[in-house]
């Protein structure tokens, strides 16, 4: 039936206009850098066709080579019958004005800490040279260490993963923006290991409850499953990141950790520190940051 349609698609507005309606009638989930099925479509065209991704209009007419009708026929297909995120089907995500290479291996990049890096860290960070060394906790794909590198470009930078697949993946973006004299990639779980002393760390770590990761969507079920669920409560690799911290960071050092719908639960659990909760696209209960200062003189309270 597809191989037949996709016989008499000629342009990019045929392959728009058959993707909205494959989306809509498979009922899939978007949550992974699109919000609709003609965002998802028009990212998945374009992206598929390396056509700019602003530039949507200018092509919607042009006529496209037997071949690559097939090919996005194909992307589409699996999109909708197999619930693939767009971005394993493209090999590609964006963050802002960064793009990366992803795969199965790692988490399609999502989170909300790339928004705060650089000037909404200022009332903690004065100046970007204070920060000399930096490290990100969950690494992944790599994306944040190389977005820690553009703000902080006096900074060496280490990027931690429990994954070797994910790590892989991590050398790829490094070595495509130019940062392997910048940003160590480092096998271990969470801080083992480390010796640094750090004046920022960051981390999106796995923070997922566990009754939320048997409700999850198809979608995210293609995504690697230790880099979502955290324990009973999704808290488990926060606690640890909240009690090892201070080993690791400089007398001013800043910590700033993602961790989702847990904020309640989260305070509930260390009621004396004083998180500071940061303001992103999508609010403020989402991404906490809390000088070193601050968390020893919180554990120390919560420990009497």
């Amino acid at each position: 039936m597809y191989a037949q349609a996709a016989s008499s698609f000629t342009t990019l507005r045929d392959l728009l206009r058959f993707a909205v309606s494959r989306f809509n009638d498979a009922g899939l989930f978007y949550g992974h850098g699109t919000q609709n099925a003609y965002d998802e479509a028009a990212y998945l065209t374009l992206s598929a066709l390396k056509l700019p991704m602003d530039q949507l209009e200018p092509f919607l007419d042009a006529k496209l080579l037997p071949t690559e009708v097939q090919d996005v026929v194909d992307m589409i297909e699996r999109r909708a019958e197999q619930r693939v995120p767009v971005a394993y089907l493209t090999h590609e995500a964006w963050q802002g004005d960064f793009n990366f290479y992803v795969d199965e291996r790692v988490l399609v990049p999502r989170s909300f800490i790339y928004e705060l890096l650089g000037e909404p860290l200022q009332p903690w960070i004065e100046h970007p040279e204070l920060v000399q060394r930096a490290l990100d906790l969950c690494t992944g794909s790599g994306c944040l260490a190389i977005q820690l590198a553009h703000h902080y470009p006096d900074a060496e930078i280490d990027a931690v993963d429990i994954s070797l697949d994910a790590l892989e993946v991590a050398a790829i973006n490094v070595q495509n923006y130019g940062l392997d004299e910048r940003v160590q990639l480092i096998h271990t779980d969470m801080f083992e290991g480390l010796e640094e002393k750090y004046d920022l760390i960051i981390s999106n770590p796995p923070y997922v409850d566990a009754e939320s990761v048997d409700a999850l969507p198809p979608e995210y079920l293609h995504e690697p499953e230790l880099a979502l669920g955290s324990g009973e409560d999704g808290l488990d690799a926060t606690r640890e990141i909240l009690r090892r911290a201070p080993d690791f960071l400089n007398d001013k050092g800043v910590l700033l950790v993602e961790i989702g719908h847990n904020r309640d639960m989260l305070e509930e659990c260390f009621p004396t520190l004083p998180f500071m909760w940061m303001e992103t696209e999508s609010g403020d209960g989402f991404v906490f940051l809390i000088t070193r200062e601050d968390l020893v003189a919180g554990l120390a309270a919560d420990a009497q």
